[in-house]
């Protein structure tokens, strides 16, 4: 009784052997180059690439040119939109680079962030693209020092890293002045737990004190819908609440919307709403949600290119990207106007 036997790769010299050219020929025709190819001859390649089902080996391509073509990115979560929407960024702009990219989640862990730093800088990528849950994160474990790496969305300098982030401090500056344009003399403040003076609060703040309004109430919690409901149970639950009130992130504002609503009261009627991120949520929310929108493409495109050194510039500096403000009716503001 015989036993079956797996079927044989295709290799570059079969196809090169299918098509009456030289392996070579092959080679540039898949990888377009470095030498041209004349068009009938390409398209013999590309035909027996097509009939034998040849698929080019990955790893032997990225031994012999010294790159894997593939980016790493770690984000902090999945569960947020907004992480998504900034991945899907990345991978859009490493593939008009020529690149994929491997995704990976620390799960809002230290620990996790370290060790999925590890793996990728294991396989072997040409870059790593951070979005760290640490105000400063530790790097020191990558075991291979000279890899490339970029923060990304990170709202303090780190030494020795390039990091690219929005402009949180003028982002919150910007949303709670409108709050104030709006007449209201009371804004609190629902901040996610940031281990210091985050720059959101501290814009937040700076506008009141610039508009001569005084500091108003803060409740700290998660970044998260649960968060941000239990925040506003807390901040609007015993009648006492401000009129307004800025949020630090959408999915937070989610939660207190949820809040509102079972304790009886409505945005923007009894308390506006501004928040920070705008992300795709925030266009479904009822009412829809003024935001402090992250230019998410114009961040991702940053971090590849810093990273892939396209830009010429391989020494390490914060960029900040201004933050837009866009109008929902959250706030106040008749946005079918």
């Amino acid at each position: 009784m015989s036993t079956p036997t797996t079927p044989r790769a295709v290799t570059r010299a079969d196809v090169a052997r299918y098509a009456g050219v030289s392996t070579s020929v092959v080679s540039y025709v898949v990888h377009d180059g470095p030498r041209p190819v004349a068009a009938e001859t390409a398209a013999r390649v590309r035909e027996a690439i097509r009939v034998l089902g040849y698929r080019p080996n990955a790893s032997a391509q990225a031994l012999r040119t010294g790159s894997s073509k593939m980016l790493g990115l770690i984000v902090p979560e999945l569960d947020n939109p907004f992480w998504p929407e900034l991945a899907q960024e990345v991978m859009h702009a490493a593939a008009a680079r020529g690149y994929d990219v491997l995704l990976a989640s620390s799960d809002g862990e230290a620990a996790q962030e370290r060790d999925r730093l590890r793996t990728l800088s294991a396989r072997q990528v040409d870059g790593i693209i951070v979005t760290s849950i640490m105000t400063r994160p530790d790097l020191s474990t990558v075991p291979d020092p000279g890899i490339p790496m970029v923060l990304l969305n990170t709202f303090f300098e780190v030494p020795r890293y390039a990091s690219i982030g929005v402009d949180a401090l003028r982002g919150a500056h910007d949303g709670t002045t409108h709050l104030i344009e709006h007449g209201y003399d009371s804004i609190g403040l629902v901040m996610g737990h940031a281990g210091s003076l985050e720059l959101r609060e501290q814009g937040w703040m700076r506008a009141l004190r610039d508009a001569g309004r005084p500091d108003g109430p803060i409740v700290r919690c998660a970044f998260t819908r649960q968060g941000g409901h239990e925040a506003g149970l807390r901040m609007f639950g015993d009648g006492t609440g401000p009129r307004a009130v800025f949020v630090s992130s959408d999915m937070q504002a989610v939660g207190v919307l949820r809040a509102l609503h079972e304790l009886g009261l409505r945005a923007p009627d009894d308390v506006a709403i501004v928040s920070f991120d705008g992300s795709a949520e925030a266009d479904y929310t009822t009412p829809q949600l003024t935001v402090v929108r992250q230019p998410v493409e114009t961040m991702a495109r940053a971090a590849v290119d810093r990273v892939l050194g396209l830009d010429g510039d391989h020494e390490w500096h914060r960029d900040l990207v201004p933050p837009r403000l866009v109008l929902g009716s959250s706030c106040g503001c008749d946005v079918r106007r």
